[in-house]
């Protein structure tokens, strides 16, 4: 049986996005008396009242009820046990799960505020994309997830919620973000002095955050909690099973998990926090601006020299591009862009002579030709692609926003980066390491406006 990918992220997140793209600031207007709320009507069997539903939690004019917590719990729960972490306590593990649904429904809320949708098109567009990068077909993909105990309508709609959080996010927490010169300059500096290699690490960390204008007592209390957290650490307990059951981060439910990344794309904080730890140990407390943070390192590995060195790989490469409309379905767009391949690799036809007199780009001229290209510079989906491709390798139809693409590669190199590209890859790296904590502050910032009314008695 194939095993899809993205199911196992899915499944992790449970409609929880993490991590911050690309981020004008609207305020949410908090309601100051409880929304009128129409709970549900009990359902007749044989002559006697049962509810079928309660409410657990108000948040602003929408409700998350009974129904919906115990299904992400159960989901979390089973996810969990795949891998490998240990279940917290049940209270815990609801109690846990409930704040991220609030702060996710705040932000679906302002996403929708702001005439923020997500079209079928787009949801179609990617739960295509999903299924190719799990090498399936869309059969194929919707098997798979029924399989795993998801209807493919539901999984639709949890979709649709993701790309819509994620959008709310790229709009709001990139405003925020600000990269000086000066920040520049020393990162570059800091590069070109290091004579360490540079390494990729594994993290997981436990956050307990603390509120905005916290008074001394407050900050007192949670550096309590963390040192209290900190003790179980150091007594053995499980990190996993502790971030999920105290940290207040948004990765708490996967266990704190981060992943991979390279350190210069890490918050200082934390590579300097666990410079002198080892795979597997844990750092002491160490105070952000969010909160106080406890790192654990789950691998740490060497760069190599091509992701080290300052050179960048590109790409020359051609392309046909049919758009996709009312009258041309994507379908019928990707069944004659696999008739061209083919007619190209039979020598029926060449790909010149057919982008020439198909492809609806401004490189239809030349023969589909882009030109080089630098990483970065293309839709992600199209350069994920053409990544992948040997030279000459044509792709099959790959879509993006602008439409449906077969791409061929022509040639590659590798140039030294100039110092303009070596700049704006300074500010990406800065830009990255300042994206976890802005998010953290914005995600605090829409909690702590959001009118949230508990009903957790009403079992």
């Amino acid at each position: 049986m194939k095993q899809c990918k993205f199911l196992s992220v899915f499944a992790v997140s449970v409609g929880l996005l993490a991590s911050p793209a690309a981020w004008s600031q609207v305020k949410i207007n908090p309601l100051l008396t409880p929304a009128p709320v129409v709970k549900p009507k009990p359902a007749q069997t044989n002559g006697k009242s049962q509810v079928i539903n309660t409410i657990v939690v108000v948040v602003n004019d929408e409700v998350i009820t009974r129904q919906e917590l115990n299904e992400r719990l159960l989901a979390v729960e089973a996810n969990l046990k795949k891998q490998g972490t240990p279940l917290p306590d049940r209270a815990d593990l609801q109690k846990q799960l409930l704040e991220r649904m609030i702060v996710n429904r705040a932000q679906m809320q302002l996403a929708k505020e702001n005439g923020m949708r997500v079209d079928d098109v787009m949801l179609d567009r990617t739960m295509l994309r999903l299924a190719e990068q799990n090498k399936m077909s869309m059969n194929e993909f919707r098997n798979q997830i029924e399989r795993e105990g998801t209807s493919y309508a539901k999984f639709r709609e949890e979709m649709r919620d993701d790309i819509l959080m994620q959008r709310i996010r790229d709009r709001e927490v990139d405003s925020k973000i600000q990269v000086s010169e000066t920040e520049i300059d020393n990162y570059l500096a800091a590069e070109a002095n290091s004579k360490a290699g540079k390494q990729e690490l594994n993290l997981a960390h436990i956050l307990v955050s603390i509120p905005e204008n916290a008074s001394s007592e407050q900050i007192a209390q949670r550096r309590k909690r963390a040192e209290e957290v900190l003790g179980k650490l150091r007594g053995g307990a499980d990190f996993a099973k502790l971030a999920v059951t105290y940290s207040d981060s948004s990765e708490a439910l996967k266990g704190g998990d981060i992943g991979w990344r390279e350190q210069d794309r890490l918050p200082q904080l934390f590579v300097d926090a666990i410079s002198k730890v080892k795979v597997g140990e844990v750092s002491d407390i160490v105070r952000s601006p969010n909160g106080f943070h406890i790192v654990k390192v789950n691998g740490k590995r060497a760069m190599n020299d091509s992701k080290a060195a300052a050179v960048e790989q590109q790409t020359r490469a051609r392309h046909i591009l049919l758009k996709v409309s009312q009258i041309v379905t994507e379908a019928e767009a990707r069944q004659k862009l696999m008739e061209f391949k083919r007619k190209i690799e039979a020598k029926e036809a060449t790909f010149e002579d057919l982008a020439k007199a198909n492809s609806v780009d401004g490189s239809a001229s030349k023969g589909g030709d882009l030109g080089w290209i630098y990483p970065g510079v293309t839709v992600p989906e199209f350069e994920q692609v053409m990544d992948k491709l040997s030279i000459n390798q044509i792709s099959d139809p790959v879509t993006t926003q602008f439409g449906v693409h077969i791409i061929q590669v022509l040639e590659r190199k590798t140039d030294e980066l100039s110092k303009d590209r070596q700049r704006i890859a300074a500010r990406q790296a800065v830009r990255e390491r300042k994206a976890d904590e802005a998010l953290q502050d914005w995600l605090r910032e829409i909690r702590d406006r959001a009118y949230v009314d508990y009903r957790l008695e009403d079992k």
